[in-house]
């Protein structure tokens, strides 16, 4: 089950890759689809073969190229393709969102067990992990305490940010032509402009966008604690910024105009444009988390 989940997920974000690829332009090698997709060579030549039976790839040699597009009914559900570990973590943000998680409150986890039916040893992973941190302090009998986010705390966060995110980026910025997260970032810049055709309906929707972006830069740095710290800055952002609305679209057209100006530094790979407004945005992100502690359960 675990490997087939795996399998599913290499193939969604590998047809994602796909579509941004001109016709006929062959795939790197199996080594460096593997890394960028995060998953073995084996799984590599397992949607490799899948694409190529269904028509998308043909083999021309040793090389692989793109024959057509994929279509939207080749994706695998999302369902099928979420990991545990991401399950857990989605469904605990949206709890802590939906259920107004408030400092010093109990968290059970045999009860968030039986809400989001997995294992309370997935849960004990996932709240361990954030333990480390001083967000949470374990008590007997399965119980937690949420701790909240001070403004040092924040302080602390920021600059630590500040350091992984400028050496991703510098990663990124060397990765060559072909690699395929420049296909990613493409995708990426696309999702921005049809948002801001659509702001009024959709400002909302700028939290998931951003996480992609830079969930997709923090990956081009190949260190698993620097993707493992950005789980920490996604659950600081999600519960954050519930408490601050105010111009709340405003701000996220901000953000997002500064999310292409940093997409387009990276596609430059002019360091002194990356190193700006890699840095813009992330004064801006700290700027609106400082005011959404005020406004907070701590504030």
């Amino acid at each position: 089950m675990k490997a087939n989940t795996v399998y599913k997920r290499a193939h969604n974000r590998c047809l994602v890759l796909l579509r941004q690829r001109e016709l006929g332009k062959c795939l790197g090698s199996e080594a460096e689809l593997a890394q960028t997709l995060a998953v073995s060579r084996t799984t590599v030549r397992a949607v490799l073969v899948a694409l190529q039976s269904s028509g998308i790839l043909a083999q021309e040699g040793a090389k692989r190229c793109l024959l057509r597009h994929p279509t939207a009914d080749e994706f695998f559900p999302e369902p099928q393709t979420e990991a545990v570990a991401d399950a857990v973590e989605r469904k605990f943000l949206n709890w802590v969102l939906v259920g107004d998680c408030r400092p010093g409150q109990s968290i059970n986890a045999s009860e968030l067990a039986r809400q989001f039916g997995t294992s309370t040893t997935a849960i004990r992973e996932y709240l361990t992990h954030f333990r480390h941190y001083g967000l949470l302090e374990r008590r007997p009998n399965s119980r937690w305490i949420f701790k909240g986010i001070t403004r040092d705390f924040a302080a602390e966060i920021y600059e630590i940010r500040e350091i992984f995110e400028l050496r991703s980026a510098r990663r990124f910025a060397e990765l060559p032509p072909e690699a395929l997260p420049w296909s990613e970032l493409a995708e990426i810049e696309q999702q921005h402009h049809a948002l801001l055709g659509e702001i009024d309906g959709r400002f909302s929707d700028f939290s998931q966008l951003d996480e992609w972006l830079h969930r997709l830069i923090h990956g081009a740095s190949c260190n698993r604690f620097i993707q493992d710290f950005y789980q920490l800055i996604a659950m600081i952002f999600h519960y954050h910024y519930q408490w601050n609305k105010a111009d709340e679209k405003e701000r996220n057209i901000v953000a997002i105009h500064e999310h292409l100006a940093y997409i387009a530094a990276l596609r430059s790979r002019d360091w002194r444009a990356i190193d700006s407004t890699c840095r813009t945005h992330l004064r801006t992100a700290r700027a609106t988390l400082l005011r959404s502690i005020e406004v907070g359960p701590l504030g």
